[in-house]
This record gives structure tokens, C-alpha cells and sequence, in this order.
């Protein structure tokens, strides 16, 4: 199972308000955490407390830090909530009913199924709002270490 198939869309949501609030190494404080995601303290705890133990986020002296794990697995959730929202952009929906659908999918869609959209829609650079899409995980890692079908690039073996 892929990491982001682990998260449920409030870990993800507390993921996002650490990378975005935690300001030069500092960290960001459980209350600040809290009030962003609109929870409770202890609620905020419990989401927390498996993006620790995934290695995603770190803590220390009360305040959660992103690891380059937790920066990484955010940067391939926008890939893959921004693919799905082209996806469905090309299918007719109006841009701000794109994100709306592509939500109900990007954390469920493995990454494999990314790749083959993306190369269906020829690899599109901007989201229907403008937001950059990177390059495909096989590009971006010259198609090594993934265990990629040597006659099909971006199918595993």
C-alpha cells in the first residue's frame, strides 16, 4: 500500500498545516495545528501521532516538523489531486467542481494510475486552476528503482 493510501484526508490536512506553518525548522505548536484544522487539541494529537509513527512528521519540544518524508508525500499528493482535477476538467466539469471531484479520489488512486492518466492527457504541466503539475515519478526518477517493465516504461513488472 502506498503512503498516501495510509492517510486519512484529516492526517493529510494536518500534514498540510505543519509543511505550510512550521517557519524556517520551528515547528508549529499543537494549538496552532488545532485551530487551522478546527479541531480540539487532543484532536489534533491523534492526528499527529501516526504521522509520527509513518515518519512523516517529527516532534520535538512540543511543536511537529515535516520530515523530507512528510515534504515528499505532500508533493505527491498535489500531484495526484492535480492530475485528477485535469482529468476531470477534461471531461467537462467546470474548474471549480474539479477540485471537488478530484478530493473524493486522490488519496485512494495509487500512483501507477496517475502515471497512465497523466500520459493519457499527455502529461499536463497546470490544474484547471494554474497550479504546476510535475513531472510523471518515472521521469522524475529516470525510471530506476521502481521496478519498471523494461519494454513499458511506467508499467511495473
Amino acid at each position: 500500500m502506498e503512503m498516501l493510501q495510509k492517510l486519512t484526508r484529516r492526517q493529510l490536512e494536518t500534514l498540510q498545516v505543519v509543511v505550510a506553518r512550521e517557519g524556517l525548522g520551528r515547528g508549529v505548536a499543537l494549538k496552532l495545528v488545532a485551530s487551522a484544522t478546527h479541531v480540539s487539541a487532543p484532536s489534533a494529537l491523534a492526528h499527529l501521532t501516526p504521522l509520527e509513527e509513518l515518519g512523516l512528521v517529527e516532534r520535538f519540544r512540543g511543536k511537529s516538523r515535516a520530515t523530507p518524508r512528510g515534504r515528499s508525500t505532500l508533493r505527491e499528493y498535489q500531484r495526484h489531486h492535480r492530475v485528477a482535477e485535469t482529468l476531470f476538467g477534461r471531461l467537462g466539469l467546470p474548474a471549480a467542481e474539479t477540485c471537488v471531484a478530484a478530493r473524493e479520489i486522490d488519496l485512494a488512486i495509487s500512483h501507477r494510475t496517475v502515471e497512465e492518466i497523466c500520459r493519457a492527457q499527455r502529461h499536463p504541466t497546470a490544474c484547471p486552476h494554474g497550479e504546476p503539475i510535475g513531472p510523471c515519478f518515472s521521469s522524475a526518477k529516470g525510471g530506476e528503482g521502481r521496478g519498471e517493465h523494461p519494454r513499458h516504461p511506467g508499467r511495473e513488472q
